[in-house]
C-alpha cells in the first residue's frame, strides 16, 4: 500500500490517495486523469482531469451504479493518450472494485480473473467482500449487457489488454506455484515477499523440519519428518525448541517462563518421538505435559 502506484495494463494504474498527490509519480508515470474514490473525493490539482466518487469502503456501499461513469472516463483518457489514475485511500478496496469492472468490461475476463490480473501487479488488491459480491453481480446480470454497448461506442480498440491481463495472470499464477516472485523477464515482477504471508498446505498449524537444518544436531542424516506437536520449529544449531500453540520456548539445558512446560527426561530411541525423528544420539523430550509420551509409555 505503501510502495507507489502500480501499472495494471496500458494507461491503467492503481494506487493510494499519498500516490495522487505525488507530483514525481504523476509525471514519471504520465497521469493525465485521475480517479479519485473514497469518503472526501475532489480534485487536488488543476493540471489533471479528475472523476470524483464519494464512497464509503463498507460492504453495504453500492458501487455498481458508479460502473459505467468510471469505466467511460478510464478509456476515454486512454484513448486520448493519456494514463488515468485509479485511486482510494489505501488502493486496495474501491479503487481496484472499480478497475476490475473496467477490465471485466473492456476485456473477457470474469470477475476472478480480473482481481488476480490486478493482483499480479499489485499484491496488495483485496476488495471487501461487499464489492466483491458486487463484481460478481456484475458478471451474471449485468456484464454481456454492458460489453455489447462497449463494444458499439468503442469498436476499435488500439490496446492489447488482452496480453497484459494475461502477462499479470500470468505472474500472479507462477508466484503461486513456485514462490518465485520474478519469473522472468516477459512477466511483471513482483514486489520481494509479494504474498510471503500467504499460508501453504492444509494444515497452517504443520511446521516442516527441512532437510539438513538439524544435521550439526543430530548428526550426518537429514530429516524431513512432519512435526505435529503444535508448530515445533529448529533453527539450523539446533538448540532451540518453541511450542507456539502455548507461546513457551525452551533453550537447551533451562526453561523459560513455566518451568513445567516440558519434561526434562531424555530419550534414547531412534524411532519417531512426538512427530520428531531421533536419528542418532540423545535429544530433549519435546512432548508436552499432561499429553501422553510415546517415551515414557513405551
Amino acid at each position: 500500500m505503501g510502495n507507489g502506484m502500480n501499472k495494471i495494463i496500458g494507461g491503467v494504474y492503481v494506487g493510494n490517495f499519498r500516490d495522487s498527490k505525488d507530483i514525481d509519480q504523476l509525471t514519471k508515470n504520465n497521469i493525465t486523469h485521475i480517479l479519485s474514490i473514497h469518503d472526501n473525493a475532489k480534485a487536488l490539482r488543476e493540471d489533471r482531469e479528475y472523476l470524483c466518487i464519494v464512497a464509503s469502503d463498507t460492504p453495504e456501499q453500492s458501487l455498481v451504479e458508479f460502473f459505467p461513469e468510471c469505466i467511460d472516463f478510464i478509456h476515454k483518457a486512454r484513448l486520448s493518450g493519456g494514463n488515468v489514475l485509479i485511486h482510494c485511500l489505501a488502493g486496495v478496496s474501491r479503487s481496484v472494485t472499480v478497475t476490475g469492472a473496467y477490465l471485466m468490461t473492456a476485456t473477457k475476463l470474469g470477475w476472478r480473473d480480473a482481481l488476480n490480473c490486478i493482483r499480479g501487479a499489485r499484491n496488495c488488491a483485496q476488495p471487501n467482500y461487499g464489492f466483491q459480491k458486487q463484481l460478481q453481480e456484475y458478471e451474471n446480470e449485468n456484464l454481456e449487457k454492458a460489453r455489447a454497448e462497449f463494444k458499439a461506442k468503442y469498436p476499435d480498440s488500439p490496446f492489447d489488454d488482452a496480453r497484459d491481463c494475461e502477462i499479470n495472470l500470468k505472474s500472479y499464477r507462477h508466484f503461486l506455484s513456485t514462490g518465485e516472485t520474478s519469473p522472468g523477464p516477459e512477466l511483471y515482477a513482483l514486489p520481494h515477499r509479494a504474498y510471503g504471508d500467504r499460508k501453504r498446505g492444509n494444515n497452517s498449524s504443520t511446521n516442516l523440519v527441512n532437510k539438513g537444518e538439524i544435521n550439526e544436531k543430530l548428526g550426518d542424516s537429514p530429516v524431513n519428518k512432519e512435526s505435529n506437536s503444535g508448530n515445533i520449529d529448529m533453527n539450523k544449531e539446533g538448540k532451540t525448541c518453541s511450542d507456539n500453540l502455548d507461546g513457551i520456548s525452551q533453550e537447551k539445558g533451562s526453561h523459560s517462563g513455566n518451568e513445567d512446560a516440558f519434561k526434562g527426561d531424555k530419550c534414547d530411541k531412534s524411532e519417531e518421538s512426538d512427530g520428531l525423528s531421533v536419528l542418532k544420539g540423545k535429544i530433549e523430550c519435546a512432548c508436552v505435559s499432561g499429553e501422553n509420551c510415546e517415551c515414557e509409555n513405551s
